[in-house]
């Protein structure tokens, strides 16, 4: 990817932040074991009409790790994003997000509004609407991160390939599968198991009771081999005020990744009308 890689101290962490192109300001966020080179299907097109900003997420890439799952915590993260963009003297910008970096831009547009032009969402959901529903969930991302800490990066890699939310990703051409588990592997167990245990969506309030009061044009992107997180959207498209949801057609839950050409005509031609 052409562009330029920076380390900027952020509310006493270091964050890397990749920046490409120029234009109206588009923040980038990405999903979780991910890092800014999981766009770099992307981001050569986007950068051509956007300034793309795109942090490694705390735990993530080569942004600092804290052991302490409080310092991942949601309010942390937006106030971590704010000042992300004011250093950058940034005050408003187009915010995208992917799966966990969904859930950050959704919070981020309602808790930062007047910081938002508009909202897409790849993938993402508001949380779970219960607390019931959020405590399980904390106990599973528990499990999820002792296991990780128990048996290393590279065989959570494995099993995390798996799951079968990502089951379509195996149809890639091998270049590209292991492109993103070169991504999953960089990681680094501590990161990984606090950002599971401070933000994942069991620790996460819920943003389902707020999702009339988002301001921002909104779009839902998911693929059609995505049933899950495509019912999701639907769902959220009936609450958010100003909302359009397109399904890309052969992708699953990476629309970025798997179908790549049509996701950035989606993005740019919703960013830019």
């Amino acid at each position: 990817m052409d562009g330029a890689l920076r380390t900027m101290e952020v509310r006493g962490v270091q964050y890397r932040v990749y920046e490409a192109g120029t234009g109206t300001p588009l923040l980038m966020l990405h999903g979780f074991t991910g890092s800014h080179q999981v766009f770099q299907p992307v981001v050569a097109a986007l950068g051509k009409k956007f300034r793309c900003v795109i942090p490694d997420l705390l735990g993530h890439g080569q942004t600092d790790a804290p052991l302490a799952p409080s310092r991942y915590t949601m309010a942390e993260t937006l106030a971590d994003l704010a000042c992300l963009l004011d250093e950058l003297e940034i005050s408003r910008a187009h915010v995208f997000g992917y799966s966990m970096g969904g859930r950050i831009a959704l919070s981020f547009a309602v808790a930062y509004p007047h910081r938002v032009h508009r909202l897409a969402l790849e993938g993402a959901s508001p949380g779970l609407p219960t607390e019931e529903e959020r405590r399980a969930r904390r106990a599973s991302d528990e499990a999820l991160a002792t296991k990780l800490e128990r048996q290393g990066i590279v065989a959570f890699v494995r099993d995390w390939e798996e799951v079968p939310l990502f089951a379509s990703q195996k149809r890639l051409p091998e270049e590209r599968f292991m492109q993103q588990r070169d991504i999953r592997e960089s990681q680094r167990v501590e990161g990984l198991a606090a950002s599971l245990r401070g933000i994942g969506t069991g620790a996460q309030p819920s943003m389902w009771p707020h999702l009339q009061q988002i301001e921002a044009k909104t779009l839902l992107i998911t693929g059609e081999l995505d049933r899950k997180f495509t019912g999701i959207a639907s769902e959220m498209s009936a609450q958010i005020p100003r909302c359009d949801k397109v399904v890309i057609a052969n992708a699953g839950h990476t629309p970025h990744v798997e179908e790549p050409l049509p996701f950035t005509r989606v993005l740019t031609d919703f960013l830019t009308s």
